[in-house]
């Protein structure tokens, strides 16, 4: 496929997805925020657990949780699924367009592993796949039924597929799987559970036959689940922006302590209103993984190149940008897959390679993101050269 359409492929795609995550996402997190909020009836009714009064858009809402009676069936019933099934499928697509498209030049980095396109595609689906069955299979089990077991069970299995594929992905397709992992875990636990437990309640309700409450138990535990999910997958959304996490040593560690620290912060934020301290909590959380991850990444970062030693002229370092930067970042790019300079970096003058030096030196020589999977072939000699140049003050005369 031409790389301007599957630009505009992944442009279009792109913005669906945005847009139907926000919608399902802020419908996840407004009904969790409602069942935390619900306050008794000063007048007790038969069938309802709470209420609530609400402000917004210059009106009043008030909104009742309630059980149905047998027959109770309102005419007119909302349900909550198609944000969802928007927001997993523009997300498989997207993962076809940006990752398994295009030779797969995200998924393969020669210094991870020296595997083709075609097996770095295959262990991206598989490990999905079989992610779901093991997931659903611990919480069918007995396994299941002892939360705080389960939850350490399956954080443990997660934080081993996050090591296992960072040993055998780019960093960055790593983490965009084990994103999509959590939201095929989430969309299941949708169609799968939460769905057909509604319909059995709305079938009873309808036939005139009590609801089983074992039904709504088992919906509103895989809502949960999807609940905590959340804020790990949101960051792994936008994880391709920040080479220094995915392109660290440690990657399957930090993402790691993120995502525990992302799942624990939710904690806290749903508790609030019977834990007095939880806002402590929350920024004590967050403080501890940030500076988890900061030095994790402070440690593990290449040695910085020595200013002193032999100068390096511009012109050398220059020769070296032309051959494995130009390729992409120019404006007459001659790249087969990058018809445009990604980010719309380019380093055709002099001054536009100074500007971007210390940029240069972070993705290039310090975290050695780029190029794109050494699609170029750098070495680390050059890569040494061009961290002197830019430790030597970045001069181009």
């Amino acid at each position: 496929m031409d790389a301007t359409i599957r630009e505009l492929l992944d442009l279009v795609v792109r913005w669906v997805h945005l847009i139907a995550g926000i919608m399902w996402i802020g419908n996840s997190l407004l009904f969790n925020w409602l069942d935390r909020n619900l306050t008794p009836l000063a007048q007790p009714k038969e069938g309802v657990e709470g209420e609530i009064w609400l402000l917004h858009s210059g009106g009043f809402y008030e909104v009742e949780k309630k059980q149905l009676a047998p027959s109770q069936m309102p005419a007119k019933l909302h349900w909550f699924k198609w944000q969802n099934a928007a927001t997993w499928i523009s997300g498989i697509l997207l993962l076809i367009i940006v990752y398994y498209m295009g030779g797969a030049a995200y998924m393969v980095d020669p210094s991870v592993a020296d595997i083709s396109a075609g097996a770095a595609i295959a262990i991206g689906v598989g490990v999905l796949i079989i992610s779901w069955f093991v997931y659903d299979l611990l919480w069918r089990s007995p396994l299941g039924e002892n939360t705080p077991l389960a939850f350490a069970i399956s954080f443990i299995l997660l934080l081993a597929t996050v090591y296992g594929l960072s040993r055998v992905l780019s960093g960055r397709a790593a983490y965009i799987h084990v994103g999509v992992i959590l939201g095929t875990l989430m969309t299941g636990n949708v169609w799968l559970h939460v769905m057909p437990s509604q319909r059995a309640l709305v079938a009873a309700t309808k036939a005139g036959k009590p609801q089983d409450r074992a039904l709504a138990y088992r919906a509103k535990q895989r809502s949960i689940h999807n609940n905590y999910m959340t804020f790990p997958l949101l960051f792994i959304m936008v994880s391709n922006h920040f080479p220094s996490t995915y392109g660290n040593q440690l990657n399957w560690l930090i993402l790691g302590i993120l995502m525990l620290a992302g799942a624990a912060i939710r904690h806290f934020m749903n508790i609030r209103f019977w834990y007095g301290g939880w806002l402590r909590a929350l920024f004590g959380t967050a403080l501890v993984a940030l500076a988890l991850v900061f030095f994790l990444i402070a440690r593990t970062k290449s040695p910085a190149s020595a200013a002193g030693g032999a100068p390096i002229a511009f012109a050398d370092a220059r020769a070296i940008i032309n051959r494995r930067c130009v390729v992409c970042h120019s404006a007459t790019p001659t790249d087969n897959q990058f018809t445009v300079a990604p980010s719309g970096v380019t380093f055709d003058t002099p001054e536009q390679i100074q500007s971007r030096a210390d940029r240069i030196k972070e993705r290039a020589v310090v975290s050695k993101t780029m190029p794109l999977g050494n699609k170029t072939g750098i070495t680390d000699e050059e890569r040494e050269i061009l961290g002197r140049w830019i430790d030597q003050g970045a001069n181009i005369r």
